[in-house]
Parts: structure tokens; C-alpha cells; sequence
């Protein structure tokens, strides 16, 4: 163990019944840092228990009825973006009339008080409006659901890595997360409703699969055979497809990200099921907002953005562009945020409030300061533009960044003539919208990073393009500014997310514009190595940052040395096949281990056994006595395990009187008789390939005559990490 840089001991298990669970934005507690993981957090079962009462059900099933079970999961599958195009098409609404109302309502009075004097009774209204937006959903993050905050895409990339995240798929996680977003959005945060998108769609395919909503204690009794983490797990990557697909109206690039952002297992046969669901959540979204437009049946709006297209003449490039494209990439990354944190909750709202206040004072004082004017021409399509100080059918270019919701600001930087914006106008936005989005994206609001990242990227992609034209001498070869809008969007969101194939897709289907597929995926591969030779991504970062184990791709290049034996936990907590209820009582019931598997050894391996599965046999009072006697309930079935899931009892409120604890429990039915097992002396790259592939939650290690020497389980494995100084071992937090 010498060539490991810091080694420190690695004790204890997570609780399962946890609930008070640090955020991934950051929010919460301040305690959890990059040089820890955390024992809160355990993993999902995404291996099936293949246990008697398992190979009892599918064995009696017919072929006909493994047709019926996969066609269930296409109508899931259609539920899920149905209620999720529904869900994003309630945004779009809500926040163009709350926004609307605002922006009307200050622009009148910035239009009254320009001619008459007394503009700093707008900059009140407009600082007093967004504080008020932003207040009210704050108010319900910091107090109602604390999960809700932030994008909630690091927590879905966890849960499909096979992390379990208290509260993050519930239904009023899920409420608090839409009625957020909204009042951030509306509130002129420097914030997207995009990002939130993928977190409501994952929530609404963990409720529709299951057939019942826990929160609401109602239970439909459908879809039962799909309650356990495995069927979920695909189900969620379908609806944060979905969820993607509505926000950009891609459903292919929805697909792309589930599996290149999120998902950690995949198979072939969920493809179709993930681009059937994201193709529904795009014609519901569009369906109903062509009726709400009073245009039934036009679906012209590809998503929540709506990036206009790009016409004929100017999607083209040349090949002595690509150069600059390359370096326009380069410059792309940019990974900062501000993660103040702050435990009360009131603070953290009145901190919300405090940048809503700011925001609107800086773009107020960035209005009233330029001198950026601009003709009105007869094809202007800026809904709230401002005159002010600018003469008689002119208007401030500066007002068509700042008073305006980020979209409709991202479109105008795409598609506005060149001349619409002058070099300093797009600088001084860049630089101020750039310390407003990493202040905001700490805070305690539901918001989304796709937005603010795509739009400060616009900004300096056009200046870019600007600059080019004015220190060459041929103007008409640099003619399309809006060419580079796009190029510096796709560079600066790649640089920050690190995505590649997918947002290619994304921005591709957004747009229009095939022909720019490969200066974009060129520009994004580029953002993502320069990105990555200085720092992870900002979900990679954020997911660290709160000591989450979570398991990457692969193994740590220099871990080969390492064998199984070295990384285990020891020695194991076992039971034997007939077991005294005292003592599953008392092992389950012992706080300072909290074991959550298992192995079943009379003498060697012949099982494995989870602590859930214990707690429904001992609530049931699966007793061997009483099976002998008139006491005899009915046989228990996989049904009262289904109804359980997810939230099992915990073990302190289950009953188990003196003499019941002198009963034996035969665990012989329930538990897994083929858990998978590696000898003690496997390399870890081989253990972790395992673990991983297999969506393992426990792996037991044995000795060369099959006895349990050890378990492997997720924090064994995370605690490895390639460091500065080589690979490093993490500690784990108790508290």
C-alpha cells in the first residue's frame, strides 16, 4: 500500500434510513468536501435478488405474458412524456405571463419616468418585483424540499449511477421543483427552466412506473411487477430523456444525453423506449401550445427554446474557419461557481432575494448607462424593447439583453442582423451576466445552468465574430455574427457541462442547422479536453464536493496492484440458513455497523440476504415455529416485498416481543443462493469492472474453499481515486 499518497482508515455502513441527506448544489452543510465520502449515502439494488420466490414468478409466467410486461413498458414509456411535455408546457406558460406582466409593467413606468424624471422609482419596481418572484420560490425550496434546489441533474446522475438520494424522486419534490422554477425564471435570475426539465421528467417516470404515489399514500395496483430498482432505473432514464427532449425539443439528443450524461447502464432494447418517450414529450409540449397560441395543430415550436433556424444563407462555413472555431472552443471552458454555504433557511432566502435585487440593479445601471442605440426597423421582433434615452424609432440594444427573459435573449444574439450589437455592449454583458450566473447558480432556487451558459457563450461568440470582421479587411467573409453567436454558445455550455455527442445532437435539432453539426462537435470535443486538463465538469465537481461514492467508467489506471483483499471490508456480519430471530433483531438494530447485505454461510457461501428482505420477514412473523403450528400465516409472496419498496419500515418500529426472539428464521426461500463472488485475490480494475457492469450493490469475496473473507461495496471501491500525487485513498465521514 506505499504507492497510495494518504491512507486513512475506512470503517462503518450507511443507513438506509437516513433521510436528512447533504444536497448536491450545495446548500446544506458546508461539512462535506472533496476529501471525504460520505456514509449517508447507499447504493440502489440494481441486481436482481434471484431468490426462490423470484424463480417461482417468472418460471410460472408465460411467454405471452413477458409480451404483456414489455408492452407495459412502452405505455409507461408514453405516460412519461405525455406528463412530462405536460409539465413543460405549464412552465412555458407560467413563466411568459408572469414575465410578461413584469416586463410590461416596468416598461411602462421606465417609459413614464424617462420623459417626467424619477427613473429610480423603476429601478425600485423591477428590483422589488424579481426579490418578490424569487422570495415566494425560495421560500418553498429552503423550507418545503431543500432536494428541489439547483438543476437537480448531479442527483439524477447519481441515482442512475446506482446512489440512493433521499427524497430526490418524490412527488413533492417534484411539485416544489416546477412552481421553483418558475418564480426563478420569472423572478430574472440568471437561470434556465431547462436543466429543472430533466429532473421533473426523472421524477414523474419514478412515480408512473410504480403504479402508486407513496407521498399521496394511494396505490392504483398497477404496474407492480416494475416495483423494485432495476425496472426504475430505466424508467428514470427515460423520463430525464423526456425531459430533455421537451426543454429543446430534441428527442434524439434526449436520448444521446440519458446515455452519455446520465445513465450508468444501458441496453439495446431501452433505446427505442427512451426515443418513444422523448418523441411524446415533444408533440405533447408542442400540441398544447400550439392550442394555447390559438394555432391548434401548427407544431412549430421544437421546445421550451425556441432558437429560431437558421436560414439558408447563413448556415455555411468555410474550412479556414475551423482554425477559429478550434480556438473559440478552447476558450469555451469556464467552470465557476459560487457555493456559499448557508444552513438556515431564512438566510438562504433573503440571500436569493439579495441577488434578484442585484440582478435587477446591475442590468438597470447597464440599460441606463449605454449609449448602444439601435433603429427600429419594420422587422423587429424584440418584444420589449426600450427606447430611453435613445432618439425617436431607436432602441437600446443593451435593454434586448437584460429586459428579457435568457431565451428570447439567446435567440436574439443568434439571429439579430449583424450591426444589432456593438463590441462593448456584448462585452460589458458577458462579463456582468457571467459574475451574476455564478453567483446565482449556489443558491437555494430551482434553476437551470443550460440557459445562462448558452447565453453568455452567445454574447462573446458574436463579439468574437465582430472583431473578426473589423480587423480584417474583407467584411462579407466574417458577415454573420450569429454564426459565432452559436459557435460560442455550444463552446462556452460545453466547457462547463463536457459534453459532446449529445449536445451536438441537441443544438443541431434546436437549431436547424445540420451543416453546423461538425464545427460544433468540433468545438465541444475541444472544450471538453481543454476542460479536462484543469478540472472535472460542474456536475462531476458538484457530485465530489458532496462526497458522493460515485463509480466512474472505469477504475483508477494505477490501481492494478490493488487486489480485492486490500479493498474489502472485514470481517463480515453472517447468518446461517436457520437463524435465531434475536440475532437478526440485534444485528439489524446495531447503529454503529448498520450492514445493509448479508452472506448466508454455514460454513461457505450459499447466499446473500438484504437487510430489507429481513425486515419484511420479521414484520410478517415468518417464523419457523409458527410455520409448524396453527399460527401459520399465508406463504409470504413477492407481492409483500413489491408493497414494501421503496420505503421499507425501519427496524426500531417493528415489534418483536421476548419469546419471538427465541424463534428461528428459515432464510433459506428469500434469500439469493447465486451472489456473485470474486476470489480474494482479484486485481481491483477487474473487481470494479464487475461491480459496475452489474449494477452490484454487495460482492462477497471468498477464500480458495468458497468461505466469506470480506464485501466489496460501493464506497470500497469510490474511496480509490487518481490524485495529484498518484492514487489517493479518501476517508469516510461519520458525521
Amino acid at each position: 500500500m506505499a504507492n497510495i499518497s494518504k491512507k486513512v482508515s475506512w470503517s462503518g455502513r450507511g443507513d438506509d434510513r437516513g433521510e436528512r441527506t447533504p444536497l448536491l448544489n450545495g446548500a446544506e452543510d458546508g461539512k462535506y468536501n472533496r476529501h471525504v465520502l460520505h456514509f449517508v449515502f447507499q447504493s440502489l439494488d440494481y441486481d436482481n435478488s434471484e431468490n426462490q420466490l423470484f424463480l417461482e414468478e417468472e418460471r410460472r409466467m408465460s411467454h405471452m405474458g413477458f409480451r404483456c410486461l414489455e408492452t407495459r413498458r412502452w405505455v409507461i414509456c408514453g405516460l412519461i412524456g405525455f406528463l412530462t411535455g405536460l409539465i413543460a408546457c405549464l412552465i412555458d406558460i407560467a413563466v411568459e405571463k408572469l414575465a410578461g406582466y413584469k416586463y410590461s409593467a416596468v416598461k411602462q413606468n421606465i417609459e413614464k419616468f424617462t420623459e417626467f424624471g424619477g427613473l429610480s422609482i423603476s429601478l425600485i419596481l423591477w428590483a422589488v418585483l424579481n426579490s418578490a418572484f424569487v422570495m415566494v420560490g425560495a421560500i418553498a425550496v429552503a423550507f418545503f424540499e431543500p432536494i428541489a434546489a439547483g438543476s437537480g441533474i448531479p442527483q439524477i446522475k447519481c441515482y442512475l449511477n446506482g446512489v440512493k438520494i433521499p427524497r430526490v424522486v418524490r412527488l413533492k419534490t417534484l411539485a416544489i421543483k416546477v412552481f421553483g422554477v418558475i418564480c426563478s425564471v420569472a423572478g430574472g435570475l440568471a437561470v434556465g427552466k431547462e436543466g429543472p426539465m430533466i429532473h421533473s421528467g426523472a421524477v414523474v417516470a419514478a412515480g408512473v412506473s410504480q403504479g402508486r404515489s407513496t407521498s399521496l399514500k394511494k396505490d392504483f395496483k398497477i404496474f407492480e411487477y416494475f416495483r423494485r430498482d432495476t425496472e426504475k432505473r430505466d424508467f428514470v432514464s427515460a423520463g430525464a430523456a423526456a425531459g430533455v427532449s421537451a426543454a429543446f425539443g430534441a428527442p434524439v439528443g434526449g436520448v444521446l444525453f440519458s446515455l452519455e450524461e446520465g445513465a450508468s447502464f444501458w441496453n439495446q432494447m431501452l433505446t427505442w423506449r427512451i426515443f418513444f418517450a422523448s418523441m411524446i414529450s415533444t408533440f405533447t409540449l408542442n400540441f398544447f401550445l400550439s392550442i394555447y397560441h390559438g394555432k391548434p395543430g401548427e407544431l412549430s415550436s421544437p421546445g421550451l427554446i425556441n432558437f429560431g433556424r437558421f436560414d439558408s444563407d447563413s448556415v455555411q462555413y468555410n474550412l479556414y474557419e475551423i482554425p477559429l472555431f478550434i480556438i473559440m472552443g478552447a476558450l469555451g471552458e469556464g467552470n465557476a461557481t459560487l457555493s456559499m454555504y448557508i444552513h438556515r433557511p431564512c438566510l438562504q432566502v433573503m440571500e436569493a432575494m439579495l441577488v434578484a435585487a442585484v440582478t435587477a440593479t446591475i442590468s438597470f445601471a447597464m440599460i441606463y448607462f449605454s449609449n448602444d442605440c439601435q433603429p427600429l426597423g419594420q422587422d423587429n421582433t424584440e418584444e420589449y424593447s426600450l427606447q430611453l434615452f435613445c432618439a425617436d424609432g431607436e432602441y437600446n440594444s443593451m435593454a434586448t439583453a437584460f429586459f428579457n427573459t435568457p431565451e428570447r435573449s439567446v435567440r436574439s444574439l443568434f439571429h439579430n442582423p449583424p450591426g444589432s450589437y456593438n463590441p462593448l455592449t456584448l462585452g460589458v454583458f458577458t462579463l456582468a451576466y457571467f459574475v451574476l450566473a455564478v453567483w446565482t447558480y449556489g443558491l437555494t432556487v430551482s434553476a437551470g445552468v443550460f440557459i445562462p451558459s448558452l447565453l453568455i457563450g452567445a454574447a462573446w461568440g458574436r463579439l468574437f465574430g465582430i472583431l473578426l470582421s473589423t480587423i480584417t479587411s474583407s467584411q462579407s467573409i466574417w458577415a454573420d455574427p450569429g454564426k459565432y453567436a452559436l459557435i460560442g454558445a455550444a463552446a462556452q455550455l460545453g466547457g462547463i457541462v463536457r459534453m459532446t455527442l449529445s449536445l451536438t445532437v441537441i443544438l443541431v435539432e434546436a437549431t436547424g442547422s445540420v451543416t453546423y453539426g461538425f464545427p460544433i462537435m468540433l468545438v465541444l470535443m475541444t472544450a471538453k479536453i481543454v476542460g479536462d486538463y484543469f478540472i472535472e465538469g460542474l456536475y462531476d465537481v458538484h457530485i465530489k464536493l458532496q462526497s458522493v461514492p460515485f463509480l466512474h467508467w472505469e477504475a483508477p489506471p494505477t490501481s492494478h496492484w490493488l487486489t480485492a483483499r486490500e479493498v474489502m471490508s472485514s470481517p463480515v456480519t453472517c447468518f446461517n440458513r436457520v437463524e435465531k430471530v434475536g440475532r437478526i433483531v440485534d444485528v439489524l438494530s446495531n447503529t454503529s455497523t448498520n450492514h445493509n447485505g448479508f452472506p448466508v454461510v454455514p460454513g461457505k457461501i450459499c447466499g446473500l440476504i438484504l437487510r430489507s428482505q429481513l425486515i419484511v420477514l420479521l414484520k410478517h412473523k415468518v417464523f419457523v415455529e409458527r410455520a409448524s403450528s396453527r399460527l401459520s400465516h399465508r406463504k409470504l409472496q413477492l407481492k409483500d416485498f413489491r408493497d414494501a419498496y421503496p420505503r421499507f419500515p425501519p427496524i426500531q418500529s417493528i415489534h418483536v416481543s421476548q419469546d419471538e426472539r427465541e424463534c428461528m428464521m428459515d432464510l433459506t426461500e428469500f434469500m439469493n443462493p447465486t451472489p456473485y463472488t470474486v476470489p480474494q485475490e482479484t486485481s481491483l480494475p477487474r473487481v470494479f469492472k464487475l461491480f459496475r457492469a452489474l449494477g452490484l450493490r454487495h460482492l462477497v469475496v471468498v477464500d480458495n474453499e468458497n468461505r466469506v473473507v470480506g464485501l466489496v461495496t460501493r464506497k470500497d471501491l469510490a474511496r480509490y481515486h487518481l490524485g495529484k500525487d498518484g492514487l489517493e485513498e479518501l476517508h469516510l465521514a461519520q458525521t
